[in-house]
C-alpha cells in the first residue's frame, strides 16, 4: 500500500480493462434495464458471476494492494448518461453498498460545475471547477465514472496515505504524533441531516492492526475559525502544512487524466485524492461530467471507535459512512 509516485504505474495491480465476456454481460444488463433510473435498481438484482468475480478481485486490490483501481473504457462512449449510470451502479453493487452523498439521500452524485458561488450554502468543491486539495471522503471507497473530460485541466492526483505516514515517521515524527491526535471538523454546509456542529477525528489512526487515514482540510479550517469548535494550535496547523507539502511532492503522488468511459476506484483509508482546476467548453453536453458513488465495502477494515459518530459503525464489512438523509430516499 505504501507506493511512492510512479511506483503505482509500474505495479501490476492498478489498471485493467473488461474482458469481452464481462463487457457482454454488462451490455445485456444495460439493455435489460432500459428506462430504469440507476438508484431504483435494487441490490437484490441477481448478481452476475462474471462481474461478481471481477469485483472480488478488484476489491482485494483496493483493500490489500495499491488501494487504486482504474478500469479503462469501462462503459461505451455510445451510451448516454442514463445507460452509463446503470452500468456504473450495477458494478458498484458487486463491491458493496452505495451510501448517501447528500441530505436528500442521493447515492449517485453528479460531479460537474454547477456555477454556485463559494458563499452559496449549496456550494461543494466537486460542483465547482476549482482546484481541490488532497482529501478523503466519508466512505470506505470512492468510485468515479468519467462521462466527459474537461476541455483543459481537471487532472486527478492520488497519493498513498500509508507512504505519507511512513515518511513522516522518519522525517518529522513530531508532526506525525500530532496528526495521530483528534482534529476538529466543522459540519459541512450541505450536511443538514447531521445534528452535531462538529466532530473530532485523527488524520492517521490504527485499530486492530489496520491503518486508516481520514482528511478533509477545508472542514478543519472552517472549524478553526468557527465559534462552535476548538481553535487549532500553531503545532496542529504546522503538522497539516507539512502533510500537504509532502503529498504535493511529485516523488509521492501520481497524476493523470480520466477519459470518457474510464472508471476509477480508490480506498479512502489508504489514499488521498484531489483534482486540478479545469476549463469547460461552451458546447452544450460537452462540459466536464463525472458520476460518483460512495461505497461501504463488503470487505472493509475495522476502524477506531472514535469514528462511530461520523460513520455510524466501525466494524469491518458493515454499511457505514455517507451523509444522514433528512428523508427516506436512500432507504
Amino acid at each position: 500500500m505504501a507506493w511512492r509516485g510512479r511506483e503505482l504505474f509500474a505495479s501490476k495491480g492498478w489498471s485493467f480493462q473488461l474482458s469481452n465476456r464481462e463487457r457482454d454481460t454488462l451490455r445485456r444488463f444495460v439493455d435489460r434495464t432500459a428506462g430504469q433510473a440507476p438508484e431504483t435498481i435494487s441490490s437484490l438484482v441477481p448478481p452476475s458471476p462474471d462481474l461478481t468475480d471481477l469485483a472480488g478481485r478488484l476489491s482485494d486490490i483496493l483493500e490489500r494492494g495499491t488501494g487504486v483501481v482504474l478500469l479503462r473504457d469501462f462503459v461505451s462512449t455510445e451510451w448516454d448518461e442514463h445507460a452509463a449510470g446503470r452500468a456504473f451502479w450495477f458494478l458498484s453493487l458487486q463491491f458493496g453498498t452505495p451510501v448517501s452523498q447528500s441530505a436528500e439521500g442521493y447515492r449517485l452524485f453528479h460531479v460537474r460545475d454547477a456555477g454556485f458561488s463559494t458563499t452559496d450554502p449549496r456550494y461543494r468543491g466537486p460542483m465547482s471547477r476549482k482546484r481541490l486539495s488532497f482529501h478523503t471522503d466519508r466512505c470506505d471507497a470512492i468510485a468515479f465514472l468519467c462521462l466527459q473530460p474537461a476541455l483543459q485541466g481537471g487532472e486527478t492526483f492520488i497519493v498513498s496515505s500509508v507512504a505519507l505516514r511512513d515518511e513522516l515517521r522518519q522525517r518529522d515524527p513530531k508532526a506525525l504524533e500530532i496528526l495521530n491526535r483528534p482534529y476538529p471538523y466543522l459540519r459541512h454546509t450541505v450536511d443538514i441531516g447531521n445534528e452535531r456542529p462538529y466532530c473530532e477525528l485523527p488524520i492517521f489512526s490504527e485499530y486492530e492492526g489496520y491503518f486508516a487515514a481520514h482528511f478533509l482540510r477545508v472542514l478543519i479550517d472552517r472549524a478553526d475559525v468557527s465559534e462552535f469548535a476548538p481553535t487549532l494550535t500553531s503545532s496542529q496547523r504546522h503538522a497539516l502544512d507539512t502533510l500537504e507539502a509532502l503529498a504535493e511532492d511529485p516523488d509521492f503522488h501520481v497524476s493523470f487524466s480520466l477519459k470518457a468511459g474510464d472508471l476509477l476506484l480508490l480506498n479512502n483509508w489508504t489514499t488521498f485524492h484531489r483534482r486540478n482546476e479545469f476549463v469547460d467548453t461552451v458546447a452544450v453536453g460537452q462540459k466536464r461530467h463525472l458520476l460518483r458513488i460512495w461505497l461501504a465495502m463488503a470487505n472493509s477494515r475495522p476502524i477506531a471507535p472514535c469514528f462511530l459518530g461520523h460513520f455510524g459503525s466501525t466494524a469491518a464489512g458493515v454499511v457505514r459512512g455517507g451523509m444522514r438523509p433528512t428523508n427516506s430516499r436512500s432507504e
